[in-house]
């Protein structure tokens, strides 16, 4: 029998199982990344914290009361972010993140951005999979500068993409109007 799933918002009292799925997906990254990126554990509570302090709102993807995938959500100035999209490695390959982008993340005029790890190319084809498109290399790092907050070491080692597709024009454009 199929167990029944919900996509639903996280509760302040589900930050560990977060971070459970978080460290336990992140795991992909481990020798996959610079070796100075990575952490033990991947991610803190206390940085988790930090993250919904900013204005991360977090869903997860529930099956039969168990969560398989949480993804974050951040509205900054013009654009809206996609942050932390982890899945159970137990249930990648199941649809559950596409199925998070697409009731996270609604096609519209305004744009998406989802920045992740250059070398994490499986991440960048599935982004691509879900219509989001590399950002010209141009433009990448004042995206990154404007609408996130990470080490200047991390933004070297990331790509940001976007949908809809922006070319370098577009990006700077976007920049100049992030807070009018």
């Amino acid at each position: 029998m199929e167990q029944p799933a919900a996509i639903r918002p996280l509760g302040e009292d589900e930050i560990e199982t977060t971070l459970g799925i978080v460290n336990e997906a992140a795991e992909a990254y481990r020798g996959k990344i610079p070796a100075d990126c990575w952490h033990e554990p991947y991610m803190e509570a206390a940085a988790l914290r930090r993250e919904i302090d900013a204005g991360i709102r977090f869903s997860g993807y529930e099956i039969g009361g168990v969560l398989a995938g949480v993804m974050g959500v951040q509205r900054v100035g013009n654009v809206s972010l996609v942050r932390h999209a982890y899945v159970l490695p137990r249930w990648q390959g199941h649809g559950i993140g596409g199925m998070l982008l697409r009731h996270l993340c609604p096609h519209s005029e305004a744009p998406w951005l989802i920045g992740t790890w250059r070398a994490a190319d499986w991440a960048i084809r599935f982004y691509e999979s879900h219509g989001f498109r590399l950002v010209p290399e141009a433009a990448r790092a004042a995206l990154v500068h404007t609408y996130w907050t990470i080490s200047d070491r991390q933004a070297a080692e990331s790509v940001v993409l976007a949908r809809p597709p922006l070319d370098a024009e577009a990006a700077f454009a976007l920049i100049a109007r992030r807070d009018g």
